[in-house]
C-alpha cells in the first residue's frame, strides 16, 4: 500500500467516524456488484467525495493493485481481447516513468492509475479500437488531441484517444508531463 492510500484510509476514519473495514461491511451488506453502483450509493447516501467512494469500492471489490495478490493479473485482465494495445501501455509507461522517480502505476480492474502525490493520469484500454489516456489538467482548454473528459466522474478533466502506437506523439507526452508537474 502506498503512502497516499494509507493517508486516505487514516483520514477516512477521522472524517467519517468509521474505519475502512466498517465501510466495506456496509457496502457488502447492500450486495452491489458494480463499481458505479457502490460509488453512487456512497456519494448519495453518505455524502462521500469521489475519492473516498472510489477507495472503498476498490477495497470492497478487491479491484486495485493493493488488494490483489498479483497486480500483473489486473493488467492481463484489462488487455484480454485487446492485446494489440499492450505495446501502447508499455511505451507510455516507459515514457512516463522517465518524468521522475515519484511516478507510481496502480493497476485497477479496468485501467491503470498513474500517480505522483495524486493521480494525474489513467491508462485505459477502453475498447478494442480505442486506447484512452485520461489526464488531470483542470482549467486547460481542449485543443489538438486533448478533449474534455465527460465520462470519468471527475477522476480526469481531459482525455486523449489513441488507435495505435504511432499516435503517441510529443504533443501527447507533453500533455501527460504537464499533468505530472501539476500533481507535484
Amino acid at each position: 500500500m502506498d503512502q497516499t492510500e494509507q493517508t486516505m484510509i487514516d483520514n477516512l476514519g477521522e472524517d467519517t467516524g468509521k474505519s475502512l473495514d466498517l465501510w466495506i461491511g456496509i457496502v457488502q451488506k447492500e450486495n452491489f456488484k458494480k463499481h458505479g453502483e457502490i460509488v453512487k450509493f456512497l456519494k448519495n447516501e453518505h455524502s462521500f467525495t469521489h475519492g473516498y467512494a472510489n477507495l472503498i469500492v476498490h477495497k470492497a471489490l478487491k479491484s486495485d493493485a493493493g488488494s490483489s495478490s498479483n497486480p500483473d493479473e489486473l493488467i492481463e485482465k484489462q488487455y484480454k481481447g485487446k492485446e494489440h494495445f499492450l505495446q501502447i501501455y508499455e511505451t507510455l509507461r516507459s515514457k512516463i516513468k522517465a518524468f521522475g522517480e515519484d511516478v507510481e502505476f496502480a493497476p485497477k480492474n479496468s485501467y491503470v492509475s498513474v500517480r505522483r502525490k495524486k493521480q494525474f493520469a489513467m491508462l485505459i484500454p477502453a475498447t478494442k479500437s480505442r486506447f484512452e489516456i485520461g489526464i488531470n489538467l483542470k482549467g486547460h482548454p481542449a485543443e489538438g488531441v486533448l478533449e474534455i473528459d465527460t465520462k470519468t466522474n471527475g477522476m480526469c478533466s481531459h482525455k486523449i484517444n489513441l488507435k495505435d502506437e504511432n499516435d503517441i506523439s510529443p504533443e501527447v507526452i507533453n500533455y501527460i508531463k504537464d499533468a505530472y508537474e501539476a500533481a507535484g
